[in-house]
């Protein structure tokens, strides 16, 4: 059954409210919303639903995930949804040539900072001028851990692969800015996580 092929994330159920309550501000009154490291596939089921005015494009570097998107999907039914895509956001070319936001959750703290450089430039090429970029995770602010969780988590990351780790907001910020983006919103959510609104200059 597709259905087996489904991923549940528990953190993923618990943050889709608060997360959505800020795209519905920042996401545009129209276009195609990529979606980076869609995960489950649980916030884009859940996000096109609610938006159903933009297309969503869900993606991620994960075969198993890919699969769990579409599982998703197939149960939900919805118009505006488009299938998962293969991105490594290191690629030099997307399979998505042009978007009208990009939003990308958990995938910062968890990859090399090389990624982090490669999802900035794919946005780059891909948005235009005036279209938000959107990152959720956890981040340090003014170099300093914003709670001992995160303090620990951090610690778990570096144990598992010394290239990850929770990223510094202003590290992130310089990095956009080279690319054209500005920072134009950072929006304290549950979990001590971030939400952060870049811009396209």
């Amino acid at each position: 059954m597709v259905s087996s092929s489904k991923l549940v994330s528990a953190a993923a159920e618990r943050n889709s409210a608060p997360i959505g309550e800020v795209l519905a501000r920042v996401l545009p009154a129209r276009g195609l919303v990529l979606e980076i490291a869609a995960g489950t596939g649980q916030h884009a089921v859940c996000f096109a639903a609610r938006f159903a005015h933009l297309g969503w494009q869900p993606t991620d570097i994960d075969p198993q995930a890919l699969q769990s998107i579409d599982a998703w999907a197939v149960e939900a039914k919805l118009a505006n949804l488009r299938p998962a895509q293969l991105l490594d956001v290191c690629d030099a070319r997307w399979p998505v040539d042009s978007a009208a936001a990009i939003y990308c959750a958990n995938m910062i703290h968890i990859s090399p900072w090389d990624v982090t450089l490669g999802l900035l430039d794919g946005a780059a090429r891909t948005l235009a001028a005036g279209s938000p970029l959107v990152l959720y995770g956890p981040y340090n602010i003014d170099r300093q851990f914003t709670s001992d969780s995160n303090k620990r988590f951090d610690a778990s990351l570096r144990a598992r692969d010394a290239r990850w780790g929770i990223r510094d907001l202003e590290d992130v910020a310089i990095a956009a800015r080279a690319r054209g983006f500005e920072l134009e919103e950072r929006v304290q959510m549950p979990a001590n996580n971030q939400m952060v609104v870049f811009r396209r200059g």
